[in-house]
Order: structure tokens, then sequence, then C-alpha cells
């Protein structure tokens, strides 16, 4: 008996695992870019109401079933009139982007943002001045912003310098950088409870590996104690890095490939609704 692999390999198949694969990756895209952001919690609702409707229906709960389809129906336009801003902050960001290559420009304010991190490290290394530079990846930190002191400045080596100088109003707390630029200062980083850090290692390194615990963010360390550098990214703690060690670990994490494609429209859509974080 043989199996016909004209009847399976069909065209009408192949545009059915495309629609799968791109809503599959949607939903993906959309669930890295709102994690560590309010907006999860409105995803985890969803859920819950879906979960819901489809266990009233299942078991014959007419009356649950209808509710949760009125919530459904109106929960749609309610969610469009609650999420405006962001909406067409997103649509305004897919509109600016560039849809074929990637971006040059942007590469080189990732090199300046290097360069500028590099500035501020090999200062306060040598001087043993404490600091906390959180850079946002692909996962948001607006619940984390929320907590520090707005700046929306460039990055530059003096102006992290200044921030990080012992008894100034900003030295206490956390950098957060996003988009190549300074979002807040003396921000408030969950800590880590894990017993694998080394009782040596104070609140920075605690906050440094908290946060990489619960977002994909690169944090780095520099110890008022020592003057090491330390660098946190998925729960991964990497102490005493020598300058070229850092270097090339910032440039391979925050400088993409010249081929990357950032110009990919879902990913720039759901950038452009959650990045900015309406604060409400």
């Amino acid at each position: 008996m043989s199996f016909d692999w004209g009847n399976l390999v069909t065209w009408r198949n192949l545009t059915d695992l495309l629609d799968i694969l791109v809503v599959w990756y949607v939903f993906y895209k959309l669930m890295m870019l709102v994690r560590g952001t309010k907006a999860i919690q409105l995803f985890k609702g969803v859920v819950i109401i879906v979960l819901i409707k489809v266990l009233s229906a299942w078991l014959g709960l007419h009356t649950v079933s209808w509710i949760m389809d009125q919530i459904i129906n109106w929960g749609v336009i309610g969610i469009i009139v609650v999420f405006q801003p962001e909406i067409r902050r997103g649509l305004e960001h897919l509109g600016r982007s560039s849809l074929f290559a990637a971006n040059k420009r942007e590469n080189e304010k990732e090199k300046k943002l290097v360069q500028a991190l590099d500035q501020a490290i090999q200062y306060m290394s040598k001087r043993r001045i404490g600091a906390l530079i959180s850079i946002q990846m692909n996962t948001g930190l607006e619940d984390y912003i929320e907590t520090g002191i707005d700046l929306d400045a460039e990055v530059t080596g003096a102006l992290l310098i200044n921030i990080f100088i012992p008894n100034t109003p900003l030295h206490d707390g956390a950098v957060i950088i996003r988009d190549n630029k300074i979002a807040v200062a003396a921000a408030y980083l969950p800590l880590s409870e894990s017993n694998l850090i080394p009782k040596e290692l104070g609140t920075r390194h605690r906050a440094a590996v908290g946060i990489s615990e619960v977002t994909d963010a690169l944090t780095i360390v520099v110890s008022e104690e020592t003057g090491g550098v330390t660098i946190t990214k998925n729960s991964e703690l990497i102490r005493d890095l020598s300058r070229d060690d850092y270097l090339k670990l910032l440039s391979n994490e925050l400088i993409p490939a010249e081929d990357s494609k950032k110009g990919n429209l879902i990913t720039q859509f759901f950038e452009g609704i959650f990045k900015g974080g309406a604060k409400r």
C-alpha cells in the first residue's frame, strides 16, 4: 500500500500551514513585546474569558456562554478605545520604518551606544563608582521605567558617569536604556531571591539578576567595592569581565548583523504600540 504524497502536499494545505505559522508568529512576537508591561494583565484576562466561554459551551451552560459572548463582542471595542493612543503610535512607527533592508543609521546608533557604555564603564570601574544599567531588548520594561525619573536623553559616557556619581540625586537605582536613549534614571528593579548568587555580591547584582529572570534585558553592573564589571542576561551572571570581554559581549548583543531584517512589519507594529508605554 503506497502513500499518496500528491494528495497531502497540495496548494491548499500549504496555504493553511502558512496561515497557521503567520498567526503563531504574530502571537509569539506580541507576547514577547508585552512581557514586563501592564498589558500582559489584559491578555491574561482575555485568555481567562476565552477559557470560560469554551468550558461553558462544552458543559451546556447557556447563560454563562451568552454572557461571555457579550463580553467578547463589546470587549473588542473597549480594547480599541482604551488602547487607541498605543495603536496609533504603532501605525505611525510602521509608516516610518524601512520595509526591505537593515537600517544602517540604526547600526551607527548602536555602535555609539556601545562606545558610550565603554567610556562610562572604564571611568567608573577605575574609580570604583557603583553603577546599574539595564538595556531593554525585546521584552518591554515599562513597569520598571515607571518607577524611575524621566530623562529621555541621548546616551553619552559623560551623562552616565554624572548620573552615578555618589551622593547625587539620581545615583541610587538603575538607568534604563530603551531605543538607544536613556529612558529613566533611579529606577527600581526586582531583586532576585536566588541562592546561587554569591554572598559577597550586593543589591545591585541581585537587581541585575532579578531583571534578567523576568525579562530578556541586558544589564551591566559596576561594583563599587572592587570596580569589577558584571553583565547579566537570561538569568546568567557573568562576573569580572575584562574590557575586551564586555565589549565583545555588548557588540554581539546590541549591534545587529548587517543582513539582519530589522524591517519586519509585525515586530515594528507591536513595538510601536508597546515601547512608548502610555502612562495613565
